[in-house]
């Protein structure tokens, strides 16, 4: 069904960490000025504009930001959870749980790539054309299958391009797999089969079960507030440090779970809610599409079929929801906002991205990669958090 064109949502101030509106003309201007007098950094290919990123100009590089005199680089306060002004503590990392390690989810995946289907159910994993397989090894999958190929690439793509991150531990491990009735793997659910809709040779993806997950209603900023549609205040360091720790934990995951969607451009997710409040005032305060928490209180980020291809298509219906909830974050994992400097320095993110699709994916070719378009949608946007993580940077050296 054809969704409405959504109207701008309605002042969004989505700000995390330090983002006071009364400053924010006062930092441009003074970014402005320290680049105009600053060296141009190295650029890799076209410039910003040439490339059509959002934006566009000079910027600062992040390695340069971050390389910072002694005085800028101590250690925080005891028990401080943001180190440098923008970047969640060590502490506070060691204790977020570790998802799906990657050890035990390339084992999962070797095995489920052998193993053949015991059994195929309906329910349990989303749309009425999936189903919930037990294989031959005891364990159990989602086999979703998409309303077009498209949706099992951006499964797949988003997957890999998580690892890319270094965070596909927030991903359940996700393989793809041909629908083929006379084959050996399938022999057991041949009746189901022909009772499906699945057509043969289709590509599906196999994304492993996981128990026990529970819904997740978004926290301040992005939750009651939003859904009394006040306008959004930032959160200060002080209040940062003032909350329970199993929320700051939760907080480091949302963060990069909203670079990861915007990067993706994702809108089956907090997006999605957002979108509804025009009509729906406490959506926020529901949970929220797509994202589950395991037992050990992490979060899941599921069902990834809307990313890099399909919500590329639709960028100009989504992005006045998605860019403003990342420009609300500005406190990373350092480790996440090395990567993306890393790939906005080397201009490499569509590269990076093909190199472990191909490596780790078998069936890759069946469904392709980026096109030349969606290749460098994904740089320009690796560029735009790039140049946000740089703005969150240089602010929070003058709050």
């Amino acid at each position: 069904m054809k969704r409405a064109r959504p109207s701008p949502l309605p002042a969004l101030g989505l700000l995390l960490l330090g983002a006071l509106p009364a400053l924010w003309t006062v930092l441009l201007r003074r970014e402005a000025a320290a680049e105009a007098e600053a060296p141009e950094p190295r650029d890799w290919g076209r410039s910003p504009e040439a490339r059509g990123e959002p934006g566009g100009g000079r910027q600062k590089t992040f390695r340069a930001l971050l390389a910072a005199g002694p005085e800028e680089r101590a250690e925080p306060a005891a028990g401080s959870p943001v180190e440098r002004g923008i970047f969640w503590s060590r502490e506070l990392e060691e204790q977020v749980p570790r998802g799906f390690a990657a050890e035990e989810a390339a084992a999962w995946l070797s095995a489920a790539r052998t193993a053949r289907v015991s059994s195929l159910e309906r329910g349990g994993c989303g749309r009425s054309s999936n189903r919930l397989a037990r294989l031959s090894d005891g364990s159990r999958a989602c086999v979703r299958y998409g309303i077009n190929p498209e949706q099992i690439q951006g499964e797949a793509l988003s997957y890999h391009l998580a690892g890319v991150l270094g965070m596909q531990e927030r991903l359940p491990p996700m393989a793809l797999a041909l629908v083929e009735a006379r084959g050996r793997r399938w022999e057991p659910v041949r009746e189901e089969l022909r009772g499906s809709p699945w057509a043969e040779g289709a590509v599906v993806s196999l994304t492993r079960w996981v128990d026990n997950l529970t819904a997740v209603v978004a926290p301040a900023p992005w939750g009651s507030e939003a859904s009394a549609g006040r306008r959004l205040q930032p959160l200060s360091a002080g209040e940062l440090g003032g909350l329970p720790r199993s929320q700051l934990v939760e907080l480091v995951q949302w963060s990069d779970l909203i670079l990861f969607d915007y990067l993706t451009a994702n809108f089956d997710r907090l997006v999605s809610n957002l979108f509804s409040l025009q009509w729906d005032p406490r959506v926020m305060r529901r949970a929220t599409s797509n994202l589950l928490r395991a037992p050990d209180g992490g979060l899941v980020f599921m069902d990834n079929e809307a990313g890099l291809v399909h919500g590329y298509r639709l960028l100009s219906m989504w992005d006045p929801y998605n860019e403003p909830l990342l420009r609300s974050v500005c406190v990373f994992r350092e480790g996440t906002a090395r990567r993306v400097a890393e790939l906005h320095r080397r201009r490499s993110a569509a590269a990076e991205l093909r190199r472990r699709y191909r490596a780790r994916e078998p069936l890759w070719a069946r469904l392709g990669f980026l096109s030349e378009r969606q290749a460098e949608l994904l740089q320009a946007r690796v560029d735009f958090v790039h140049r946000h993580i740089a703005h969150c940077r240089a602010q929070a050296a003058v709050l």
